[in-house]
C-alpha cells in the first residue's frame, strides 16, 4: 500500500487535535490534562503491552540499536553549528536544538503498528528504549546550563523509560501477568496512540515561526531529511533487514518529540522556539514521512 494512504489516519487524528483545540470546544485546562494523562499513564501501558509477551531477540536488536545511536549521535553534532551559525543565545540553542534528534514516540509507534503491527510495536519499543535516555540526556545537559535540574531527576521522572523497563523486566522474568489485569493494561494501551496523536494536533504553536525561520529549516532539514540518508547508510553497514530495517528507518523520519516543549519550559529554555520545533517538524513531517518511506523502505 502506499505509505502515504498508511499514514493518512494517524495524521488525520493530528489535524483533528489541532482543529479541537483552536474550536474552544474544549478548555485549555482539559488539554494539559489530557496530554499528562496520555504521556503519565496510556503511553506506559502500550510499552508494557508491547514488551510484556513479545518474542524478543536482544542479539538481533545489537545491530539496530547501534545504527539508532549513530545517525542520533549525528542529528545532535550537526544541530550544534546552529548556534554560531545564526547566533542564537544558549537559552533559544539547547530548546530548538532538541529537533535536530529527538523523536515522537507516539508517531513512532502509530506508523510501525500500521506497517508491521504488534511485532513492529515491540522492536521499535526495544529501539525507543535504547535511544530515550540518550536523548533525554543530550536535551537535558544543553538544557541544564541555564537550569538547576539535573540529568537524573529528569531520567529518573520519564514515564517511557517506566513503561519500557517494566514490560522487558515481565518478558525476561517469565512471571506471568494475571489475565485481569493484563486486559485492563490492554485496554489503556489501545487508547494510547489515538488520544496521543490527537494530543500532538492540540499542542501545535506558531508564535515563533516568523522570528525563527533560519534556524527552524536548518534543524528540520537534519531532523527529516539528512537522518533517514545516514540512516539508510547504517542500515546497510549492520546489515539490518526484516522489521528491524523497518524500525530503524521508521525511527530516523520522525518529527520532533512534543515533549521537547516540556523539558524547555520546564528547564527555563525558550519554550516558544521549542513549540516552534515541535511544530514546523509534525507537519513537515506529514509530506516527507510518506516520501522518504516510499524512497527508502
Amino acid at each position: 500500500m502506499n505509505p502515504a494512504l498508511i499514514l493518512l489516519p494517524d495524521f488525520l487524528l493530528i489535524l483533528s487535535g489541532f482543529a479541537l483545540r483552536r474550536s474552544g470546544m474544549l478548555s485549555p485546562a482539559f488539554w494539559a490534562e489530557a496530554e499528562k494523562f496520555v504521556y503519565f499513564i496510556l503511553f506506559p501501558a502500550l510499552l508494557f503491552r508491547a514488551l510484556a509477551r513479545a518474542e524478543l531477540d536482544f542479539a538481533a536488536s545489537l545491530p539496530m540499536l547501534a545504527s539508532g545511536l549513530l545517525f542520533t549521535g549525528a542529528g545532535f553534532l550537526l544541530g550544534n553549528a546552529a548556534k554560531p551559525l545564526f547566533r542564537l543565545p544558549q537559552a533559544s540553542f539547547a530548546a530548538g536544538n532538541q529537533g535536530a534528534y529527538r523523536f515522537n514516540t507516539y508517531v513512532a509507534f502509530a506508523v510501525m503498528g500500521s506497517l508491521a503491527g504488534t511485532p513492529g510495536i515491540a522492536v521499535i519499543a526495544l529501539l525507543c528504549g535504547a535511544m530515550v535516555p540518550v536523548v533525554n540526556l543530550m536535551a537535558v545537559w544543553q538544557l541544564s546550563q541555564t537550569s538547576q535540574q539535573g540529568m537524573l531527576y529528569e531520567l529518573a521522572r520519564n514515564p517511557i523509560i517506566w513503561g519500557i523497563v517494566s514490560g522487558l523486566a515481565a518478558n525476561v522474568s517469565s512471571l506471568p501477568v494475571p489475565q485481569p489485569l493484563f486486559a485492563a493494561i490492554d485496554h489503556l494501551a489501545a487508547a494510547a496512540l489515538p488520544l496521543g496523536l490527537i494530543t500532538v494536533g492540540a499542542g501545535l504553536r506558531f508564535t515563533a515561526l516568523a522570528s525563527h525561520y533560519a534556524p527552524l529549516l536548518y534543524w528540520n532539514g537534519i531532523k527529516l531529511l539528512l537522518l533517514p540518508l545516514i540512516a539508510v547508510a547504517t542500515v546497510q553497514l549492520f546489515g539490518l533487514s526484516g522489521v528491524y530495517r523497518q524500525a530503524t528507518l521508521v525511527m530516523s523520519m520522525l518529527p520532533t518529540a512534543t515533549s521537547a516543549y516540556i523539558l524547555a519550559v520546564r528547564m527555563k529554555g525558550d519554550g516558544e522556539l521549542a513549540a516552534a520545533v515541535v511544530t514546523t517538524s509534525t507537519l513537515a513531517a506529514m509530506l516527507s514521512l510518506p516520501l522518504m518511506l516510499g524512497l527508502l523502505y
